[in-house]
């Protein structure tokens, strides 16, 4: 690293003296400066002095531009960072050269002291980063090559067990021990000590048979391991794995990660009367070392999966609860049929629908759908069910685009803070009258046909294209309610996006819908859909039945989907 005395080494460059004289007395204190009154000097210096970690230059100089200088210390110091200082506006040249990472930044002239000083400080910190990392990756990369033939076998499960087996396997086969044991530590709470655990991993040759007793140097020299992880923990030093050997043939290393004591290795050396090599304990640290990481993944592995394992049963509740929250059954009411059902494409989702008689006698109708999936949209979507069964219960709930202002009054504020925002197409429906009323915030176009045109091979349904803004886009939601009187034998089917964008998203052929339709844009993304609906034919619409024809249809379910009909009988 390009430091002298504790102090990085930072280069000025500029034609005037009083400026280049202004910039050594600014961070003399802080750097080593080097100073030089053109780029050709500059070049020539770092010749002799060789890198530096900051290089600020003036941008007109005579000679050679500061990025044309800059430019050509690149080759040879390309961990250097370079700022250039600038009196006149040159924006190609400069994003050029900032785009082309050969300039960090730019400052222009005159500049401010305090600005300046923060910018260097950014780039030497950059450039210690850069060095430190530059350091730690050919550290590993020599460590990995050493090492490839024990990381691999050790990497070939993440089974906190099977690892461990693995581990002393390996490391028994390649110093031809006689014996190698790899024995977990575990942390007392009540005594606040680490200690040896009654399990243990063991490696044999295969001429010889598993000792069922360790041998009393053995663990008296693990004992030994664990007592100096006891020290160190209680110092909190925890310095590379100190070796404990005795007999200067058995040996015993502490598996430390992130000052996490993990597992004590110890080997038994086949011939008694050899020595440890230099090499040898050296190598046997960089294993203890690859060995801590692995375990320490694979311990992670283990809890990994144990929180995934609660998790998923958690989000099974969640998803009982959703399933629930969505009123599953509505009272029988004469003159019409009412289906509904939501299929979310993680456990749980941020689709809605909602069916509501009103004591009055009307029907209120509603599906919605709150940006996102997951557990984050379910619940704006329980608050959003919420508000809104408590409007439409209201005695004076009679206009959508009134409720849905409501809704919006009282949401906004949340959505917007968090990001959010909901569609939603709400209706009401007068069996009396037989008049529908309906307001949309950005919801997909709810289709409307009716049972003699299916019969008869109409091509495509009515589309309800009422439009008003999502909520949580405005502080005041704008949109307009629209109203139509609905004839027996109609249906209307009121959807999410998650249907149409299933369609939309498949190849035209394999969805259901031809090139021709493709082609006109009469229905995008509904079209493949009315399609699948006109396969009916005379029978029944089951919305069940519907979804999962459209899954196999498209393929992997992407979005949340939900699907709402009224027909009138």
């Amino acid at each position: 690293m390009s430091r002298q005395n504790g102090k990085l080494k930072l280069m000025v460059v500029d034609d005037e003296p009083d400026n280049l004289d202004l910039l050594y007395r600014t961070f003399r204190r802080e750097f080593e400066v080097l100073r030089a009154e053109s780029g050709y000097s500059a070049l020539a210096q770092l010749e002799t002095v060789g890198e530096v970690a900051v290089i600020i230059s003036d941008q007109r100089m005579p000679g050679i531009s500061g990025i044309e200088f800059l430019s050509r210390t690149v080759p040879k110091f390309p961990d250097t960072i370079r700022i250039v200082l600038t009196g006149y506006t040159d924006v190609e040249d400069l994003v050029e050269a900032i785009n082309s990472g050969k300039v960090f930044k730019y400052i222009t002239k005159p500049w401010d002291p305090e600005e300046l000083r923060v910018v260097v400080r950014q780039a030497s910190e950059t450039y210690r980063v850069l060095k430190q990392r530059t350091e730690e990756l050919s550290r590993a990369l020599q460590r990995e090559y050493l090492l490839n033939a024990i990381t691999t076998a050790i990497r070939e499960s993440l089974d906190y067990t099977s690892i461990l087996q693995t581990l002393v396997n390996t490391v028994g086969q390649t110093f031809a021990a006689r014996l190698c044991v790899l024995r977990p530590v575990e942390y007392n709470p009540r005594t606040a000590i680490f200690q040896l655990s009654p399990q243990h991993f063991q490696y044999t040759p295969p001429d010889q048979p598993p000792q069922t007793e360790l041998p009393a140097t053995l663990e008296l020299l693990e004992q030994a391991a664990v007592d100096t992880l006891q020290t160190q923990v209680a110092d909190e030093v925890l310095p590379s794995p100190e070796l404990s050997c005795d007999h200067a043939c058995d040996l015993s290393v502490p598996l430390i990660h992130q000052k996490q004591p993990l597992a004590v290795l110890s080997i038994v050396q086949c011939c008694r009367q050899r020595s440890w090599k230099a090499e040898d304990l050296r190598l046997i640290e960089m294993v203890a070392q690859q060995a801590a990481l692995a375990l320490s993944q694979a311990k992670l592995y283990q809890q990994t999966q144990a929180q995934a394992q609660q998790l998923e049963s958690e989000l099974e509740v969640a998803r009982q609860i959703q399933f629930k929250l969505l009123r599953q059954t509505w009272p029988a009411i004469e003159g019409v049929r009412i289906q509904a059902c939501c299929h979310p494409a993680q456990a749980v989702g941020g689709d809605l629908f909602e069916v509501f008689v009103h004591p009055r006698g009307d029907i209120w109708l509603a599906v919605g759908d709150v940006a996102g999936k997951g557990v984050p949209a379910a619940l704006f979507m329980a608050s959003l069910l919420s508000v809104l069964r408590r409007e439409i219960s209201q005695a004076d709930a009679y206009v959508p685009a009134e409720v849905i202002a409501t809704l919006n009054g009282s949401l906004a504020e949340d959505l917007i803070s968090n990001n959010r925002f909901v569609t939603m197409l709400l209706a009401r429906y007068t069996p009396a009258t037989r008049e529908l009323t309906y307001a949309s915030a950005g919801q997909v176009y709810p289709l409307l046909w009716s049972r003699q045109a299916l019969l008869a091979g109409l091509e495509i349904p009515q589309v309800l294209k009422a439009r008003g803004v999502p909520l949580g886009i405005l502080p005041v939601w704008r949109g307009d309610s629209e109203t139509l009187t609905l004839q027996p034998g109609q249906t209307l089917l009121l959807l999410s996006d998650g249907v149409t964008d299933a369609f939309l998203n498949r190849t035209p052929g394999q969805n259901g819908l031809t090139p021709a339709e493709v082609a006109s844009g009469a229905l995008p993304g509904q079209g493949g859909l009315w399609r699948l609906i006109r396969s009916y034919g005379a029978g029944p619409l089951d919305l069940n039945q519907l979804l999962a024809h459209l899954q196999q249809r498209t393929g992997r379910q992407e979005d949340d989907q939900t699907l709402l009909s009224l027909e009138i009988l």
